[in-house]
């Protein structure tokens, strides 16, 4: 299952993946952590110290790894140089797994323990100087994308990325990636207004939606919200001790987390799993093309001065039995995964 988050900056969202993350890995869930926000916090609300999290290795600079391991044998792409944020797999692409080991998660990836359970780690990389006025931050979340269209998971395996603020989620197809997106949002007019264009995009295109309310702190707050986003309220989240003193430094056992809290990611687990039953994989297949065919043609074709419509494979569908698509190996080329 693919989860996002999302919400405006500073409502909580970084807080809320890493509680849900948590709560994956004390159920053994196998599990794969993204910090795809232009503020690379998700490492230290999982527990790293600065110095560690500063050291995880950025997405953004293994791309070529990526791109390359990705390609395969697929003939329809010429070269790794080629390849943009949202070329499709075809066949003789390399898919990831969930559960593999492979070159990029190796390269990108960083195992973590928590709760007796264990996490990969992965970060875009934050926004640094050398890219001022000359990059913008979705190009940093440009391998996010094109891992997530090589992706097969099955239930019980989760990938929960922590995207970037606001309405900047919509600045590629990234935001139809996901089986399930919860929304956080505080019981304010600022945090609602983000969920009221997200709800808009997610509309056109058929993306699952949910929101969590966060900072909820009575009878009032919850009217509000109830008000302002009616049946698309999962559930709220309040004051915690437990966050509180994580975020001081002094890090708990998820078990120590209150009642209603663990309730409350329980619910969410609850609604993630159940969206699996709604996955359909030709739609999915459908929108990556969508939105390539969009970025081919405004800047895409330009760019790489490639005919970037060719690497669609029209008879490819991403599915949950890949070994039945991939296309055939040889002994001189690299293998598909």
């Amino acid at each position: 299952m693919k989860i996002a988050f999302v919400g405006k900056g500073g409502s909580g969202k970084t807080t809320l993946s890493s509680l849900f993350i948590r709560h994956l890995a004390a159920r053994r869930a196998p599990v794969i952590a993204v910090d795809a926000d232009i503020n690379q916090h998700l490492g230290a609300a999982l527990g790293l110290e600065e110095a560690q999290s500063a050291a995880l290795p950025p997405m953004g600079a293994q791309l070529p790894l990526i791109k390359e391991y990705l390609r395969g044998t697929n003939p329809r792409i010429s070269g790794a140089e080629a390849m943009i944020k949202t070329t499709p797999p075809g066949a003789g692409s390399r898919l990831l797994r969930v559960t593999e080991d492979n070159p990029v998660y190796d390269a990108c990836a960083r195992a973590l323990t928590l709760d007796g359970g264990e996490v990969r780690l992965l970060v875009t990389g934050p926004f640094t100087e050398a890219d001022l006025g000359v990059a913008c931050y979705h190009s940093k979340v440009g391998a996010v994308e094109l891992c997530l269209n090589h992706l097969v998971d099955g239930r019980g395996e989760y990938v929960v990325v922590d995207m970037t603020a606001g309405s900047d989620s919509f600045a590629s197809g990234l935001f139809t990636r996901f089986d399930m997106t919860f929304l956080v949002a505080e019981p304010t007019r600022k945090g609602v207004a983000v969920y009221r264009q997200y709800r808009e995009y997610a509309r056109d295109f058929g993306v699952p939606l949910k929101v969590v309310g966060n900072k909820v702190e009575g009878p009032d707050d919850l009217e509000f919200l109830r008000a302002e986003v009616g049946d698309d309220l999962l559930v709220t989240v309040g004051h915690s001790p437990w966050v509180r003193a994580m975020e001081k430094g002094r890090p708990q056992p998820l078990a120590a987390l209150e009642d209603v809290n663990r309730q409350a990611l329980e619910t969410l687990y609850a609604t993630a799993d159940a969206a699996y039953e709604r996955r359909d994989w030709e739609r999915y297949t459908r929108q990556m093309v969508h939105f390539h065919l969009r970025n081919a043609e405004s800047w895409g074709n330009a760019r790489t001065g490639t005919d970037l419509a060719a690497q669609v494979d029209p008879d490819f569908v991403l599915r949950e039995e890949p070994r039945e698509v991939v296309g055939p190996r040889t002994p001189s080329a690299p293998q598909p995964a």
